[in-house]
């Protein structure tokens, strides 16, 4: 059950980050970029995470985790502070 979960998780950060960047390849609206680049890093989040407790379940990745959802976090928090319109 834990496995479909952490699946459904990914995929839905993956739809996420690829209708953003879609929204903005048509507008051009930079925090659309900003957003985008988020998921696509929570993306790689989830799929360190089904690694972590799946795939991989001797090897601790949760550093690597951490490190990846603060980087796509601070990308987002970037575009809200610095490219405001």
């Amino acid at each position: 059950m834990a496995a479909i979960i952490y699946g459904l998780c990914a995929l839905t950060a993956f739809l996420c980050a690829y209708l953003l960047l879609q929204a903005y390849w048509r507008s051009h609206y930079r925090l659309l970029l900003w957003g985008s680049l988020c998921f696509t890093g929570l993306t790689l989040n989830n799929i360190f995470l089904v690694m972590d407790k799946l795939v991989l379940p001797l090897i601790d990745l949760s550093t690597l985790r951490l490190v990846t959802a603060l980087a796509a976090m601070l990308l987002l928090l970037y575009g809200l502070i610095f490219d405001a319109e």
